[in-house]
């Protein structure tokens, strides 16, 4: 039996300090619906995400609390694998840095990067960002009015002893890397920003710091802590099992290296350019693309506790309740911030987007459809009669939302993937209004035109609802029960469930009611 090719996804790990929120929500539900894709495609599929639990802001919190940071990692560790139920999501593992399998593979890469001379003592004296927890040179601190581009606060002058990563000595292997590999930082705009920032010319790291104590030792001098990023980075290593010294027991090498790493701007520089100079000097692959999405922005403002619009778990689970997770999968897809410019969540634009794209097609175009059957069939899929319907191409539409959907789904423009799926829906409608099978209906004699016009519109729809099932999986599912398809989405064959055919002539189908409409919450 022929290996399936391999698909391995990741999300940043989270910062336990913080409670889940749409920024966690957003992008860990990005990598869900491209999982269950590659899944459907035919792929071994490995979906990570976890928690990152060093620090000095963890322990600084936790010691607020009167708690061991331990106690603190582990509050918060279990509130994110919550939200992973929460959500439906389908990762494959939950990692954390606080775990032994994580903190005896760091130890032994950094032991790694310390006999290949990657990595030295030195000393460092300039800016630290206390938020990022990042060092900051005199031209970008300068630059940034001495002050966090990220969080707005005052950088810190800092001078410390540490171990760092020779970090300058990859400037042209990493210049080179980006010239042979032009998709590796996406989109386009992140790319230019790594590439001008890069031109400036690469300094040395620190990858330990001494001020904490709550981090993994450094090898063989434990005043130093790791630093938490070069902590973090690894853990995309870590899950898989790279650094063990019983090799490949787990039997996860087959995933490295990573097709997609999926984070938010913020971390970019992190990832695109420090974790792969960390993986060079360790001699293992790169991955294939570090994809930076934007940041949301709340009706049309920054997201602040203050404002009242930040939109936090319980505005989520609200948002849930309401229209149902499917609908907040679906509009996390279509109107997130996957480009170079941040989305406005809104209110009235989530209640929009369902009521259109969600009751008014997908819902409508397969309620009509199955309805008809219903009525008009006794509720079995009629076979095709071949009746030719000028301008009108079902399977032909249906191949080219097949083929746009797998090009987008490649390039991780899921956007463009819900459009091919759902594109697909509006010509079903369309062909239904030009061909007007109610009318036909009353015409005895046309009885093989009226079977040719519902076996179409069914086969499409049944297409249809296989592209849209990464993306409303729970929806498609009933969708799939009202066409009587017993099928698992999770077990590939989603290129022979996209061919055009006659599988459901004489299926009995039920009439479907998807997405119910709903008022508009005054207070969503």
């Amino acid at each position: 039996m022929t290996a399936r090719p391999t698909a391995y996804i990741t999300t940043p790990i989270y910062y336990v300090n913080d409670r889940p929120h749409i920024g966690h929500a957003y992008t860990t539900t990005l990598c869900d619906v491209w999982a269950r894709a590659m899944r459907f495609a035919g792929r071994d599929v490995f979906f990570l995400t976890g928690t990152d639990e060093h620090g000095v802001k963890v322990e600084k919190s936790a010691r607020e609390r009167g708690i061991d940071p331990q106690a603190l990692a582990d509050e918060n560790a279990a509130e994110f694998e919550r939200v992973l139920e929460v959500f439906g999501l389908t990762n494959d593992d939950f990692i954390r840095t606080t775990q032994s399998r994580h903190v005896r593979q760091v130890q032994a890469f950094v032991k790694r990067l310390l006999e290949m001379d990657a990595v030295y003592l030195g000393e460092f004296e300039g800016w630290y960002d206390e938020g990022q927890e990042e060092y900051v040179t005199e031209n970008r601190a300068r630059e940034t009015d001495y002050t966090s581009p990220i969080s707005g606060r005052p950088l810190v002058k800092a001078t410390e002893k540490n171990y760092y990563f020779r970090l300058s000595a990859f400037q042209e292997r990493l210049e080179a890397f980006f010239e042979a590999n032009p998709g590796f930082v996406r989109p386009e705009a992140r790319r230019n920003e790594v590439l001008g920032r890069l031109r400036d010319g690469l300094q040395d790291v620190p990858i330990t710091r001494t001020n904490f104590s709550w981090g993994i030792p450094f090898p063989d001098d434990e005043q130093h802590v790791i630093y938490v990023w070069i902590d973090a980075l690894l853990n995309y290593a870590t899950a898989l099992g790279m650094a063990e010294d019983d090799g490949d027991a787990g039997g996860r090498h087959r995933y490295w290296p990573a097709d997609l790493h999926v984070i938010g701007k913020e971390i970019l520089w992190f990832h695109a350019v420090i974790w792969p100079a960390v993986l060079m000097a360790l001699d293992l692959p790169l991955p294939t693309c570090v994809y930076a999405h934007s940041f949301w922005i709340s009706e049309g403002q920054k997201m602040s506790k203050s404002l009242g619009n930040f939109i936090d778990l319980p505005t989520i689970e609200r948002y849930m309740d309401t229209y149902g997770l499917d609908a907040w999968r679906w509009y996390m897809v279509v109107q997130g911030p996957l480009g170079a410019t941040d989305a406005d969540f809104q209110a009235a634009g989530f209640h929009e987007t369902y009521t259109t794209d969600l009751v008014n097609t997908v819902g409508n175009c397969a309620s009509r459809t199955t309805a008809m059957i219903g009525k008009y069939f006794d509720g079995v899929v009629p076979a095709d009669a071949g009746t030719v319907f000028e301008g009108w191409d079902l399977p032909g539409a249906a191949a080219t939302a097949f083929e746009r959907w797998t090009a987008a789904m490649a390039t991780f423009a899921l956007d463009d993937a819900c459009e091919a799926a759902i594109g697909l829906l509006r010509t079903v409608d369309a062909f239904i209004n030009a061909t007007e099978p109610f009318k036909v209906a009353k015409d005895e004699s046309r009885r093989d035109e009226l079977a040719s016009i519902l076996a179409r519109c069914a086969e499409a729809v049944r297409i249809a609802s296989m592209l849209l099932s990464p993306i409303l999986p729970a929806k498609m599912a009933e969708l799939r029960a009202a066409l009587s398809i017993d099928l698992d989405v999770a077990n590939g064959g989603l290129a022979e469930q996209a061919a055009w055919s006659d599988r459901l002539a004489g299926s009995t189908v039920t009439k479907v009611a998807l997405f119910p409409r709903i008022e508009a919450p005054q207070d969503a």
